[in-house]
């Protein structure tokens, strides 16, 4: 049960720790300032608050498949502001005009959503065992470790980018982004084909001889790029079109800035 614990809660606080220590960088390094940050907290607990105590309800809506379509919802719509956020960073990286105050409410809101989607997860777990004493000891212990991890990992990724040169750490935390967009589309697609909204398929292949999705690794990945060790072809697909389609506006919509500043001069 402790490590059962470890694992799900790591799972869900490395997605949502790394997703806000990019931000959190690219942030400082554009120079926003950093009360959007505490304010996307506050208001992601008590969302992920009332999304878990109003589950059940939830749950009932879409033909018992509530849980997962909204899941699903919330990963696209964040896929959809760290798309925006990618492309507004390119377009600084190449000298275009940002509006800051809009580029904090994009990631006001996207952090929130994420914090909502992952913090509802582990309220859900831990409610649980509230009622389970004998077990409630090692399931809160056990929480704490992962979260503990996962907050680590949020904090040396953030340091981690800091270090580097402003441009580079501009271009290194979008390309970032874009993983960690596309993986959430991916695990969008995945909650719609167990919701039924989309076909079951047989997995394109079995690598979790090689990288097992329950190791630390492996929590690492799916944090990262939405790892599947037997992911569906659907799955695939969503994953490389979106980190494609991410790359492909933001450089385009660099380059066009970039132009536009070549031809004025």
């Amino acid at each position: 049960m402790l490590l059962s614990s470890v694992i799900l809660v790591l799972r869900e606080v490395l997605e949502a720790a790394l997703l806000v220590s990019l931000l959190m960088a690219l942030s400082r390094r554009l120079g926003l300032k950093s009360i959007w940050v505490l304010v996307a907290l506050l208001a992601g607990l008590l969302g992920a608050a009332i999304y878990g105590f109003n589950i059940d309800r939830i749950t009932e809506w879409f033909d018992g498949v509530g849980q997962e379509v909204v899941n699903a919802l919330l990963q696209s719509i964040v896929y959809v502001l760290l798309c925006v956020i990618a492309v507004i960073t390119m377009r600084r990286l190449n000298g275009g005009a940002i509006s800051v105050s809009f580029l904090s409410v994009l990631m006001t809101v996207c952090v929130m959503l994420a914090i909502v989607r992952e913090g509802s997860e582990i309220m859900i777990y831990l409610s649980g065992f509230l009622q389970v004493r004998d077990l409630l000891v090692p399931v809160l212990a056990g929480s704490a470790i992962g979260a503990g991890i996962g907050v680590s990992v949020g904090v040396v990724f953030y340091f981690g980018l800091l270090n580097l040169s402003r441009s580079a750490a501009i271009v290194v935390g979008a390309v970032l982004l874009s993983l960690v967009a596309a993986g959430m589309l991916a695990q969008a697609t995945q909650m719609l084909i167990q919701a039924d909204w989309l076909p079951s398929q047989y997995p394109l292949w079995d690598s979790s001889w090689l990288v097992s999705e329950r190791s630390i690794t492996g929590q690492l990945l799916y944090a990262l790029v939405g790892y599947e060790a037997s992911p569906s072809p659907l799955q695939v697909l969503a994953h490389v079109l979106s980190l494609v389609f991410i790359i492909s506006v933001a450089a385009i919509s660099g380059r066009l800035v970039k132009a536009a500043g070549v031809e004025s001069v």
